[in-house]
């Protein structure tokens, strides 16, 4: 299959414009921890293929490669939506409503449940290399002529992790900027695969294992981090907010895109999803152009939209490794006081009810008929994610409490 060649990303708005409402302080990344792991492979200069080796911990075999997946076109060719002049902040926390109309639709409840369905009828008319991450991946053709990454874990709690966080994303009110997922069941002999059983010998993929489908989707971008965590960000940099009056001059076209990293970086933190952001963050200790280049796993839409890539490592995967990452996924939360209201109610919801677990797994059994041969969230990381939206939810208090002080 032909690639489309790949753009020089572009430069992208300032999220700092996020932190109107942070604490007064200083908000300090902590860009300078240990990473022995990576120190023990030797550091290639680059960083970023270094860095992926990570999602495979403990094993050191597991290292993963991730270049394929980019799905450029011309960057020009993104047209920014039109919005109106009036003020971007409503009631010191929110984003407007006349900004929030101005996003992208992304993709529709009802164009995925259609597609959800159509896949899972499909039978897999041709696979191939490449276009879809690690080389363990492939690209799928499905027999009623659609396209589809199917990705193939280094471990079963890899596709598990990517299945929940995106009906975590449903329940949040953001799943239209995640494609649409569904789990299939790998078996040569039945009538899903058979068209591509002599494939299925070369991958190596074991029989009876659980992939994930994953629509494709044509003409993405690539985006690059906005200030203070893009060009002029460094190792050591503190993170510092903007007042209200910079927040007004910015381009409408820029405060539509930060509508978007603002549901970004809440659902990264709830997640404990490492590798975006949070992996160019860390990698600065060793290279100090990486926030210039791509974030990874977040691509844009002709349209303007964010496309929210891979969530592999959220949940149960890097509900493992809090302890590594949480020092850069719990600053660039406390840098987000503006929000989309219906996710900061969404968040008060699960709050008050503490049902966060309760309701990913009512939308997990009720949309996803292979859930149980992946299992859900154990106790404890049940625990754990209630945690984390209890920990939104006050940090959304904070910025209410401060947007009425000023």
């Amino acid at each position: 299959m032909k690639r489309a060649r790949q753009a020089a990303p572009g430069a992208l708005p300032m999220l700092g414009l996020l932190l109107l409402g942070a604490v007064p302080g200083l908000w300090t990344v902590l860009l300078r921890r240990e990473a022995p792991e990576l120190a023990a492979r030797g550091h290639p200069g680059g960083g970023q293929k270094t860095f992926r080796a990570l999602l495979a911990v403990p094993a050191a075999e597991g290292r993963e490669e991730r270049g394929g997946e980019r799905r450029f076109v011309n960057a020009a060719s993104t047209t920014p939506p039109p919005v109106t002049a009036s003020s971007p902040v409503e009631r010191g926390i929110f984003w407007s409503r006349d900004l929030e109309a101005q996003v992208p639709p992304g993709f529709a409840a009802e164009e995925a449940a259609a597609w959800l369905t159509a896949a899972r009828a499909a039978r897999v008319a041709s696979l191939e290399r490449g276009g879809c991450g690690r080389s363990s991946n492939r690209l799928a053709r499905l027999s009623d002529g659609s396209r589809a990454c199917v990705r193939y874990g280094i471990s079963p709690e890899q596709i598990q992790g990517e299945a929940l966080s995106y009906h975590l994303a449903g329940v949040l009110g953001m799943q239209e900027r995640l494609p649409p997922l569904a789990l299939a069941l790998v078996e040569a002999r039945g009538r899903q695969w058979e068209p591509v059983r002599e494939e299925l010998r070369g991958s190596h993929w074991a029989e009876g294992a659980v992939v994930s489908l994953t629509r494709w989707v044509d003409n993405l971008t690539a985006v690059v981090a906005p200030a203070p965590w893009g060009a002029e960000a460094g190792a050591g940099q503190r993170l510092q907010p903007l007042s209200p009056g910079e927040l007004g001059a910015l381009p409408p076209a820029q405060l539509v895109e930060l509508v978007q990293w603002s549901d970004l970086i809440l659902f990264d933190y709830l997640t404990a999803n490492f590798d975006r952001l949070v992996s160019n963050l860390f990698s600065l200790q060793w290279d100090p152009r990486v926030m210039r280049r791509a974030t990874s796993n977040l691509l844009r839409a002709p349209d303007g939209g964010l496309v929210f890539l891979d969530n592999e490592a959220g949940l149960v995967h890097g509900y493992r490794l809090l302890a590594m990452w949480d020092p850069y996924n719990e600053p660039l939360l406390r840098s987000v006081c503006v929000f989309r209201e219906g996710t900061a109610r969404r968040v008060a919801e699960l709050h008050r009810r503490r049902s966060a677990a309760a309701e990913l797994r009512r939308r997990y059994r009720a949309r996803e008929p292979l859930w149980p041969r992946l299992g859900f969230l154990s106790e404890r990381q049940a625990e754990l994610l209630q945690a984390r939206v209890d920990f939104v939810y006050r940090h959304i208090a904070h910025c209410r409490a401060q947007a009425a002080a000023r």
